[in-house]
C-alpha cells in the first residue's frame, strides 16, 4: 500500500466517477474499471492490470512536469494518461492560441517582406487584416490536415472509427499533440539566421507527436499512422497551392 497524497486534486478522476472501462492500462491499453483503490484515511493503492499484472496507471503519483517531460519524448505511456486517464479540456483553447502564434509568425514574416513604412491609418487596417487573413489561412490548413488524416484512416480501419465519441477522441488526440506548435513564440522572440531551420524542426516534432496520438488512441502499429500523416500534409499542401494560384501570400 501506498500513500498517494492529494491525488484527486491533480485532475485525476475520482473513484466514484469512474465506470467500467472508464480507464485504460498505459502499459497494455486494456480497458481498466479503476486507477486506484482507496482504503480510507488517506491510504490509497494503484490499481494492478489483470491483463498484464502492472500498474494501471503509474503517472497518477508523477509529477506534472515529469509527465510533461514523458510526453515531449512521445512516451505511449504519457500518452494514455493524458488521453484516457484525466479530464483534460484544453484543446480547442491550444488550439486557437496555436493558429494565433502561426499566424502571427507568417504575419510578421510578410510585413518583414513589405518596404512601406507609411504610417497612414489605412495602411495600419490592411495590416490588421492581413493578420486576420494568415489566421484564416492557417485554419483551413488545419482542416485539410486533419480531414486528410480522418479519411485516410476511415478509408484504412473503418472499424476503428465508427461512432462519433471515436472520432472526436482522435480529433482531441490530435489536437493536444500539437502542442510543439507553442515553440513557434521562443523562435520569434529570437529569431535569427537559422530560424526556418528551427520552423523545420517543430513542424518535424509536431507531426512525430500527431503520429504518435494516433498509434495511441486507435493502438495501431507505427505505419498507418505515419500513412494518415503523409495523406493529411498532401491535402493541406494542395490547400497552400491553390491559395499561391489565388495570389494570397501563405
Amino acid at each position: 500500500e501506498r500513500r498517494l497524497e492529494a491525488l484527486t486534486g491533480r485532475g485525476v478522476p475520482s473513484r466514484a466517477m469512474a465506470a467500467l472501462g472508464a480507464y485504460r492500462c498505459i502499459e497494455c491499453n486494456r480497458e481498466a474499471a479503476e486507477l486506484f483503490r482507496d482504503y480510507q484515511r488517506g491510504v490509497l493503492r494503484i490499481s494492478i492490470c489483470k491483463s498484464c499484472q502492472k500498474p494501471v496507471d503509474k503517472y497518477i503519483e508523477y509529477d506534472p512536469v515529469i509527465i510533461l517531460i514523458n510526453a515531449i519524448l512521445c512516451k505511449a505511456q504519457a500518452y494514455r494518461h493524458i488521453l484516457f486517464n484525466t479530464k483534460i479540456n484544453i484543446h480547442g483553447k491550444l488550439c486557437i492560441f496555436c493558429l494565433l502564434c502561426e499566424a502571427y509568425l507568417r504575419w510578421l514574416q510578410l510585413q518583414d517582406s513589405s518596404q512601406n513604412t507609411d504610417p497612414d491609418d489605412l495602411i495600419r487596417y490592411a495590416k490588421e487584416w492581413d493578420f486576420y487573413r494568415m489566421f484564416g489561412i492557417a485554419s483551413l490548413e488545419q482542416t485539410s490536415f486533419l480531414v486528410g488524416i480522418f479519411i485516410t484512416l476511415w478509408w484504412m480501419k473503418p472499424e476503428m472509427l465508427q461512432t462519433k465519441s471515436d472520432f472526436i477522441l482522435l480529433l482531441k488526440a490530435l489536437l493536444l499533440s500539437s502542442y510543439g506548435k507553442l515553440l513557434l513564440i521562443p523562435a520569434v522572440i529570437w529569431e535569427h539566421d537559422y530560424t526556418p531551420l528551427c520552423l523545420a524542426f517543430i513542424k518535424v516534432f509536431v507531426l512525430i507527436s500527431n503520429s504518435q496520438a494516433i498509434r495511441v488512441t486507435l493502438n495501431l502499429n507505427r505505419m498507418l499512422p505515419w500513412l494518415a500523416i503523409f495523406f493529411g500534409l498532401i491535402l493541406e499542401n494542395g490547400v497552400v497551392c491553390l491559395f499561391q494560384k489565388m495570389g494570397w501570400g501563405v
